[in-house]
């Protein structure tokens, strides 16, 4: 079976040769006509995947807490600017606000917030999710157009969903991943011939099987430097939750979810999700290089629990029927459960921060 997209990549294709991972990656989510995010509703059980806020509001909770620890770290300034970069439904922002209303009213007085989305139908959604507090909300197509002001920024999901480049590893060294077409018009993965500079790689070629891939993504990268300039210039503190791996290695990501199941990356584009798991890594190594200080980067886990989820489902479930309170710590698993598939582990959460300052639960840098 083949998707419109499909057949416009071919004919793109056919016309000019293959066509790079990144730009098969940047036309399946957001190609103008057909691309995923501009035709799909991706969030929630009618959607293709469910993310964390829309598990249970305790996530949303739990970083709106460390928002206002990063604002009373930082000295409680005015004047503030919370960003959400890619918000989804508006629902983790929602129950970030509603924490913030309850432990830190001056913070919910002394800010404006700010969502960074290109898609019209989702600020639709996002308006109506955060109805009580549009007074304060404004819309932004990119994150340059943030006034000034200090800043506080969460991104859920942002930097999965940014297109890598693949390598492969060849006799002749690491060469491009493209995508072509075979023998029977299909998409198929092909090399190509441009190179990857070796003082990238975590280790020397000469020890890689062929065929080891690696990945590398210079417009994550670009987006980390862009929200490490904003710190410099008006100071702040930026959180990133993202599926992903703490140290750099080797081995192909890209992976499609359709439909709540995983699915061959060419199999459908445009009508798949399309992300790959990100190196914080990379993004540490970047964000120190471009001159903030880097708090630190946990699993999920560890990072909700050493924020009190454990305490406040507990406070969440006080006297509540069993089956509520079931639900209640099902979420909590899910969340922040460890072991095999759980959020908990595949999820890494990093923050920077400038000036430098210590942030909770993230244990100092030396």
């Amino acid at each position: 079976m083949t998707t419109a997209l499909g057949e416009k990549i071919k004919a793109i294709i056919q016309a000019n040769g293959p066509i790079s991972v990144t730009d098969y990656f940047s036309l399946c989510l957001a190609d103008p006509e057909h691309g995923y995010y501009r035709t799909r509703e991706p969030f929630g059980r009618a959607g293709d995947f469910v993310t964390a806020p829309e598990v249970s509001q305790i996530f949303g909770e739990m970083i709106g807490v460390f928002i206002v620890h990063a604002w009373q770290r930082h000295g409680t300034p005015a004047g503030v600017r919370l960003v959400e970069i890619g918000p989804g439904r508006g629902t983790m922002m929602a129950d970030m606000l509603r924490v913030i209303s309850r432990i830190a009213p001056p913070l919910l007085d002394a800010m404006t917030v700010h969502l960074v989305e290109t898609s019209e139908r989702l600020r639709d959604v996002q308006s109506q999710t955060l109805e009580a507090y549009d007074d304060k909300i404004a819309w932004h197509a990119g994150f340059d157009e943030v006034p000034p002001g200090f800043t506080l920024i969460a991104a859920n999901e942002l930097f999965d969903a940014i297109p890598i480049r693949q390598f492969v590893r060849m006799p002749t060294g690491f060469r491009e991943r493209m995508i072509g077409i075979d023998a029977d018009g299909e998409l198929t993965f092909s090399a190509g011939v441009a190179g990857l500079d070796p003082a990238l790689l975590p280790e020397p070629v000469q020890n890689l099987p062929l065929g080891t891939l690696f990945e590398i993504s210079p417009a994550r990268q670009a987006v980390m430097i862009a929200i490490c300039e904003r710190l410099r210039a008006f100071g702040g503190t930026a959180l990133a939750i993202d599926y992903g791996h703490l140290v750099t290695g080797f081995g192909d990501t890209l992976q499609a979810v359709r439909m709540h199941e995983f699915d061959p990356p060419l199999a459908h584009p445009g009508e798949a999700d399309l992300t790959s798991h990100v190196d914080f890594q990379q993004l540490a190594e970047t964000a120190l290089a471009a001159g903030v200080h880097l708090n630190g980067a946990l699993h999920q886990g560890d990072f909700l629990i050493g924020l009190g989820i454990l305490e406040r489902a507990a406070a969440l479930g006080h006297d509540r029927e069993p089956q509520t309170q079931q639900v209640i710590q099902a979420a909590v698993d899910r969340l922040a459960g460890a072991g095999e598939g759980r959020m908990g582990e595949l999820f890494k959460v990093m923050a920077v921060s400038h000036p430098a300052v210590d942030l909770m639960p993230f244990r100092p840098v030396d």
